[in-house]
C-alpha cells in the first residue's frame, strides 16, 4: 500500500498532522511556496547582517549578545555555539516527540522569518522520510527555546553526532547538507521539540475526551441512570459551550436506549457529567488553536522582515501560551477524570448495578474490586501532574534571561497526565461492559451500540475472580477506537 502524504507549506499544519507525521507511515515533502519563502528571508538575512548588527549571527548570544563576533571568526562562531548547546541530559524522549519535533521545525523555517538557509529543508524531510532521530534528552528547555535538541538536530546534519533509528543509525553522517555557521543561532532558536510534544498531547487529549463521552453513556446506560440531566432545555439555561456539546454527544449515544430510570436522581458522576466535562472540552479546543497557531508562526528571534528588508529582536520565543494553555488542560482533565473514578464506584455497588458487589461471580468474590484502587492510583498521578507548570521561575545567563513559563514541563507533563488518564478510563470501561454483560443487556444500536461492540470484541468475558491486568490494557487500547464512533457536534 503506498504511504500517504503530508505536504509541508508552513501555514497548515495541524495538530493531528503533527501526529500523523510522528506516528504514520506517511511520507514529508515541501511545498515550493515554503522554499520561496525561506529562501528570501535568507537573502535578506545575509543582506541586513552586512549592514548592521544581528543577534547571533554578527554577535554573541545570551549575556553575550553585546560581543560583537569579528569576520574572521564568523566561519567557527557556529559551530561553536552548536557544539556549546547541544548538552541535554538524562533519557531519551520518545522517537514520536523527536518526529513531532522534526516535522514542526521544517514548518517554521517554511513559514519564513528565520533567514536559515533554504538547503537545510530537505535534508529534514529527509531525516524524517528515512526514519533518522538526532538523540534529544529529556532535560534542557525551559519554554523559551528547544536549544539542545535543536542543537544536537544541528550536529546530526553536520555529521559531527550519529543519527538514531533507520537505516543508517549509529552512522554520523547528515542527509548531504552543511548548515552556515552564521544559520546556526536561527537554527536552533525555536520551540519546536516543546510543540511538537504539546502537538501529540492536544491530539490525544480530544480522543480520550471523545471517549470518555462514549464510556460514560455506557456506564449510565449500566445503572439505568437519569437522562434528565443531558435534556436541551437544561442547557439552555446555563449554554456554556463545552457543557452543550457534551449533554448532546450523550443524548446522541443514548437515542436508541430510554430506559426508565432507577433512582430520581443521580450522583454527580452522571448528573453532573456536562457541567464537568464541558470545561475540558473547551480547555482542549483552545489548546489545539493555541499549539496550531504557534506551529505555523514564524516565531523567530530575530524575525527576518523581507519586506521591511529588516530583522526585528523579538519576544516569540516565548511560549507563555502553549504552557498556561495545557496547564488549564491538565486541570480540567484531572475533574473529568475524578468523575470516571466516581462512575467506578458506581458500577461496584449492587443497588446501581443489580449484581453482586463489585460485580463478582458469587457473593464472597472479589470481582472486579481492583478496579477502584487501580483507577485512584492513576487519578492520584494526574492529580499530581495537573500542578501549573507556569508556577516556575528562572533567571538565566547572567540576570539577561530573567523569566520563563516552562511550557517544555507543561507539555511533558500533559503526556503523562493522559497515559494515567487512559488508565483510569479504561477501567471503567472494564466495568460497564462487565455490567451490561452480567445483566444481559446491550446498547440498542447506534453508535453506542457500535462502541459496545468493539469493546466487547476485544474484552474478556469470564467472571470469575482472575487477573485483570490484561484487561485493563486491552480497554486502554480500545479507547481510541471507540473514541472514533462518537458522533461529532452539531453545527
Amino acid at each position: 500500500m503506498q504511504n500517504s502524504r503530508i505536504v509541508i507549506d508552513g501555514t497548515s499544519l495541524t495538530c493531528p498532522l503533527v501526529a500523523r507525521a510522528a506516528r504514520g507511515d506517511v511520507i514529508i515533502t515541501i511545498d515550493p511556496a515554503g522554499v520561496s519563502r525561506a529562501r528570501a528571508a535568507w537573502r535578506t538575512a545575509r543582506a541586513v547582517a552586512a549592514e548592521r548588527p544581528v543577534y547571533g549571527r554578527t554577535t554573541g548570544v545570551g549575556a553575550n549578545r553585546v560581543v560583537e563576533v569579528e569576520w574572521e571568526d564568523a566561519d567557527a562562531h557556529g559551530l561553536r555555539l552548536l557544539r556549546s548547546h547541544a548538552a541535554g541530559a538524562g533519557p531519551l524522549v520518545a522517537p514520536e516527540i523527536v518526529r513531532a519535533m522534526l516535522a514542526v521545525r521544517l514548518n517554521q523555517l517554511a513559514a519564513g522569518g528565520s533567514g536559515v538557509d533554504p538547503g537545510v529543508l530537505q535534508p529534514l524531510a529527509d531525516a524524517l522520510n528515512l526514519g533518522l532521530l538526532p538523540p534529544v534528552p529529556v532535560y534542557g528547555a525551559i519554554g523559551t527555546g528547544d536549544l539542545t535538541a535543536l542543537a544536537s538536530t544541528a550536529l546530526c546534519l553536520l555529521g559531527e553526532r550519529a543519527w538514531l533509528g533507520g537505516p543508517d543509525a549509529g552512522v554520523a553522517r547528515g542527509p548531504g547538507f552543511r548548515l552556515g555557521s552564521a544559520d546556526a543561532l536561527a537554527f536552533i532558536s525555536s520551540n519546536a521539540a516543546t510543540l511538537g510534544e504539546a502537538a501529540l498531547a492536544v491530539a490525544d487529549l480530544r480522543a480520550l475526551l471523545d471517549a470518555a463521552t462514549v464510556v460514560t453513556a455506557l456506564s449510565l446506560l449500566a445503572v439505568r441512570g437519569s437522562e434528565e440531566p443531558y435534556a436541551p432545555t437544561v442547557h439552555e439555561a446555563c449554554p456554556h459551550p463545552g457543557q452543550v456539546e457534551a449533554a448532546a454527544a450523550v443524548r446522541t449515544l443514548l437515542a436508541f436506549d430510554h430506559p426508565t430510570p432507577a433512582r430520581i436522581q443521580d450522583p454527580y458522576g452522571y448528573r453532573a457529567f456536562p457541567q464537568v466535562h464541558g470545561p475540558a472540552l473547551e480547555a482542549a479546543r483552545y489548546a489545539e488553536n493555541v499549539v496550531t497557531r504557534e506551529v505555523n508562526a514564524a516565531a523567530e528571534n530575530p524575525l527576518i522582515d523581507v519586506a521591511g528588508r529588516t530583522a526585528w529582536h523579538n519576544g516569540n520565543f516565548h511560549t507563555a501560551y502553549v504552557g498556561l494553555a495545557l496547564d488549564a488542560a491538565r486541570a480540567a482533565l484531572f475533574q473529568t477524570m475524578a468523575l470516571s473514578a466516581a462512575r467506578l464506584g458506581t458500577l461496584t455497588e449492587p443497588s446501581f448495578t443489580g449484581l453482586y458487589p463489585f460485580q463478582a461471580a458469587t457473593e464472597a468474590s472479589s470481582g472486579i474490586m481492583i478496579l477502584e484502587y487501580v483507577a485512584h492510583s492513576a487519578l492520584a498521578d494526574a492529580r499530581r501532574l495537573a500542578t501549573p507548570a507556569a508556577l516556575g521561575s528562572a533567571v538565566l545567563s547572567r540576570g539577561v534571561e530573567e523569566h520563563a513559563g516552562f511550557s517544555t514541563q507543561s507539555a511533558r507533563a500533559t503526556t503523562d497526565a493522559l497515559a494515567a488518564s487512559r488508565i483510569g478510563l479504561g477501567c471503567e470501561l472494564v466495568a460497564a461492559v462487565r455490567a451490561l454483560r452480567m445483566q444481559g443487556r446491550a446498547p440498542a444500536g447506534g453508535p453506542l451500540r457500535a462502541a459496545y461492540d468493539v469493546a466487547a470484541a476485544v474484552l474478556d468475558d469470564r467472571v470469575e475472580d482472575r487477573p485483570l491486568d490484561a484487561d485493563i490494557a486491552t480497554a486502554a487500547d480500545a479507547l481510541p477506537a471507540i473514541a472514533r464512533l462518537l458522533p461529532p457536534p452539531l453545527p
